[in-house]
């Protein structure tokens, strides 16, 4: 599966609450943040844009901990 380029900004959403992310805040930017088994809960920013780069996304994608695989896997779901 390719990366998505161009990826609508309600997909990669969509994609990321699959993952159990879930939106926290929604200004300038999207905060989401995951809970995890441990207790602990790992945080994720993204631009409010309506088309979110294959730049940023990785870099998000990255950051986040998110294995490539599961994250296209969640976004093709959508």
């Amino acid at each position: 599966m390719r990366f998505p380029r161009d990826a609508p900004r309600q997909r990669v959403v969509r994609g990321l609450t699959a993952l159990g992310f879930r939106v926290v805040r929604v200004g300038n930017r999207i905060a989401m943040e995951r809970a995890n088994a441990d207790g602990s809960r790992t945080p994720l920013t993204l631009p409010n844009h309506d088309v979110i780069k294959a730049s940023t996304l990785r870099a998000i994608r990255t950051q986040a901990g998110i294995d490539r695989d599961a994250f296209l896997e969640a976004y093709e779901a959508t």
